[in-house]
């Protein structure tokens, strides 16, 4: 707050996203928070036939690496119906998308989205998935994780730079406002997804200083002002992420598709700001050879485009740094899952203060969920806990200052096919 006890622009802004509903996106309206959004075109045969296909329309930091929009909801809806969706409700659907592509424009400080659907959804086809689809149930990861599987049928992610474009794209999609941004919605979701959970969150700098007065973060030592997520570094070094194309499915029916794993995920920072010394916040989220040559500088900003594992031997000598540090990095272990020596991951995720805690949703896409496993099993590091002087947790890169919650799967298919899509596609 400001002297005057008044919520700052980006607390408001947060809180109004968090909330949602009409009278949230006119008080954010009132706040100035009234951009001027280019609408979408009205002929939609340029956008991209990947739903997930946002790098081209984000933003850039000095280094090129992609910037995330700021302002993020993800809406997780059931079917209304009984059985396989009927034709009627799938051009209701794609009626209700398309409208939104033509609000709004396609890009960071306009409104990007993706429609995904969970195993659950697919369960109701007497047919299966392909098998270039995979798409498990979810479930824990980890011996010391027991999360609840998320089974709600389908996951929207909205993501926009201003607050007030997720809340009116959420609004008019869900049927609570007859248009969007000025232009009239053709149709909306309200008669064939019924709503479950809602979450939200943000991320970029200064965000998470400014949204810090939730449990499970320490009022002795601030979120510094200049990070872009709670734990004080960034994420998302371009050499760090997979590109489009990695997690892009490649044949069937699906081909031009994706998966998406979304894991709500509490924080707890008390000992990570009070006890935790700057050196050993820098070892526990990159590499010790990090800490001890002090080449972090305050979120890491300074690091360009890679997280600097590679060219310091980082994961070759995770075991090695666990037996003979006492600590390994969560940089350090998830960099061990490539291929070729790139990653099978594409982060999507951001800070939350949902049910006022400090939290995260783990946002990821990949070709198959079996990637995602393999980067998790990797950054969990039991391999190197069973070998060295560094327990399950302790000292294991971030686990212990991390409980997931709930987990979620989903399929996001190509554009043509993300409204109600059967399990086998002709």
């Amino acid at each position: 707050m400001d002297d005057t006890g008044r919520l700052s622009r980006r607390q408001f802004a947060k809180a109004a996203v968090a909330i949602g509903g009409a009278s949230a996106l006119s008080a954010c309206l009132s706040r100035s928070d009234s951009p001027d959004v280019p609408a979408g075109p009205e002929d939609l045969s340029s956008v991209p036939a990947r739903q997930h296909a946002w790098s081209d329309a984000l933003a850039t930091d000095d280094h090129g690496n992609d910037r995330p929009p700021r302002h993020h909801v993800l809406l997780l809806l059931d079917y209304a119906g009984d059985g396989e969706p009927t034709d009627a409700d799938r051009e209701t659907a794609a009626s209700a998308f398309e409208s939104l592509e033509r609000a709004y424009a396609r890009r960071h400080d306009g409104l990007l989205f993706t429609v995904g659907y969970s195993p659950s959804y697919f369960e109701r086809f007497d047919t299966d998935l392909p098998e270039s689809v995979d798409l498990p149930e979810p479930g824990p990861l980890a011996p010391f994780e027991d999360p609840e599987p998320d089974t709600r049928d389908a996951a929207v992610h909205l993501a926009s730079d201003h607050p007030s474009v997720v809340l009116a794209a959420e609004e008019a999609l869900v049927g609570e406002a007859s248009s969007a941004n000025g232009v009239e919605m053709a149709a909306d979701l309200s008669g064939v997804f019924d709503r479950g959970d809602r979450r939200t969150g943000f991320v970029g700098d200064g965000l998470p200083a400014d949204n810090q007065d939730v449990r499970g973060v320490p009022d002795s030592e601030p979120v510094p002002e200049d990070s872009p997520l709670y734990m004080g570094f960034k994420s998302g070094f371009e050499k760090s992420q997979a590109s489009e194309d990695r997690v892009t499915i490649e044949s069937g029916p699906f081909a031009g598709g994706t998966t998406m794993h979304a894991s709500r995920i509490r924080l707890q920072l008390q000992q990570w700001y009070e006890q935790d010394s700057r050196d050993q916040r820098v070892g526990k989220m990159f590499c010790p050879v990090h800490a001890e040559e002090g080449l972090v500088e305050g979120p890491g900003d300074n690091l360009g485009t890679s997280a600097g594992m590679d060219e310091r031997g980082c994961p070759a000598h995770a075991t090695d740094h666990a037996r003979e540090k006492g600590m390994v990095g969560h940089s350090q272990k998830s960099a061990r899952a490539r291929e070729d020596g790139d990653p099978i991951i594409l982060r999507r995720d951001f800070d939350s203060t949902d049910d006022d805690e400090a939290g995260l949703h783990f946002v990821s896409l990949h070709r198959s969920i079996a990637d995602f496993v393999d980067t998790r099993e990797a950054m969990n590091g039991t391999d190197i806990a069973d070998e060295s002087a560094v327990g399950q947790k302790n000292n294991n890169g971030i686990l212990q200052y991390m409980e997931v919650l709930r987990r979620g799967n989903y399929l996001v298919p190509p554009r043509q096919l993300r409204a109600l899509p059967p399990a086998r596609p002709a």
